[in-house]
């Protein structure tokens, strides 16, 4: 299968491959002038994602958090012999793991540096992901557009979702950043930021 980025800018490109019953966004995260990459979220269908990985050079995994449907292919790929790295927090409900993901850790991507951002809200090991000098930010299931991911399940806080959103996303990326979430589509931190005081008032 012949990968097309599905945005690129100057010396980064990123794949996107939608896969599972519940249409997760898995993504890889390319260096464009040494062709290494990081992939996030093992999500499911792991056949493809193993053709994914190898096609586009992925030297290790991220995970955003631990729910059932962004981790469903871990366990093949991590025999296939890809690392996979998990919020401590979150570490639990993985069935293995090889590292754990520190806040403000940065992963060399070739030229290009992913940091993780701690998020907790929608899990309580929840991480998202931006690319040093790009506007971008990996959210997983802690923001989408239209508001924050839910937090009704088992381990899931409200206002702390919020204060991840509002401390560590909308007051640290400008209004331009992308935002590319775990399921459906991009939205931007300008476009969502505005809306904060709304999604407290209604409780979700």
């Amino acid at each position: 299968m012949q990968f097309i980025p599905f945005m690129s800018e100057e010396g980064l490109e990123v794949y996107k491959l939608v896969v599972g019953p519940l249409d997760n966004n898995v993504y890889v995260i390319r260096c464009s002038d040494t062709k290494e990459s990081i992939l996030v979220d093992a999500a499911n269908e792991h056949e493809k994602l193993l053709e994914f990985s190898n096609d586009l050079s992925v030297t290790t995994i991220v995970e955003t958090h631990g729910h059932w449907d962004h981790i469903g292919a871990v366990e093949k790929l991590r025999e296939a012999g890809y690392s996979v790295g998990i919020g401590q927090n979150d570490a639990n409900m993985l069935p293995s793991y090889d590292y754990l993901i520190e806040d403000d850790e940065e992963f060399a991507v070739g030229k290009l540096r992913l940091r993780a951002i701690k998020t907790p809200g929608h899990t309580p090991g929840s991480v998202c992901f931006s690319v040093n000098g790009h506007n971008i930010v990996f959210s997983g299931d802690t923001l989408f557009p239209g508001g924050p991911g839910a937090t009704h399940f088992e381990g899931g806080d409200f206002p702390s979702i919020i204060s991840s959103i509002e401390n560590r996303l909308f007051s640290k990326f400008p209004g331009q950043t992308i935002v590319l979430p775990g399921h459906g589509t991009s939205t931007t931190i300008g476009r969502e930021s505005p809306n904060l005081s709304e999604w407290i008032a209604r409780g979700w």
